[in-house]
């Protein structure tokens, strides 16, 4: 599986491209996505998104511009859960708010980033920049 990273304005500073590189690896093994996939840091929103969206087009869009790299990172495990139930689980989207996908992956996002943190605890730091 290829992850394509693409900042389009994210105001994610340069710095920070290892974090978010590492972060990625992370979530391959923890939650293995079987196709290859491109990742947009965006620093708008597009469409109706709040703070991240995935589509049909194995693309998952995250909103960093003035957010903290601990929020960015979670909306990102958030969305690539909604990939795994989708693409592996073979899932309907379910309702946006509520019920099993949404709650999964509210829940999987902060278990993910809480093993992440305690994994890695050099990037503690980074986390709340």
């Amino acid at each position: 599986m290829k992850v394509t990273i693409v900042h389009n304005n994210s105001g994610v500073n340069k710095k920070y491209f290892k974090l978010y590189d590492d972060f990625i690896k992370y979530l391959q093994k923890e939650i293995p996505l079987k196709h290859d996939l491109t990742i947009y840091f965006l620093g708008e929103r597009e469409g109706t998104m709040t703070t991240g969206q995935r589509n049909n087009k194995d693309e998952i869009k995250v909103l960093s511009k003035g957010r903290l790299n601990r929020d960015i990172l979670r909306t990102l495990v958030h969305e690539w859960m909604h990939e795994y139930q989708r693409t592996i689980l073979n899932r309907d989207k379910g309702p946006d708010i509520g019920g099993k996908n949404e709650d999964e992956a509210n829940a999987k996002s902060g278990s993910i980033m809480k093993k992440y943190e305690k994994s890695n605890p050099e990037n503690t730091e980074l986390m709340y920049k």
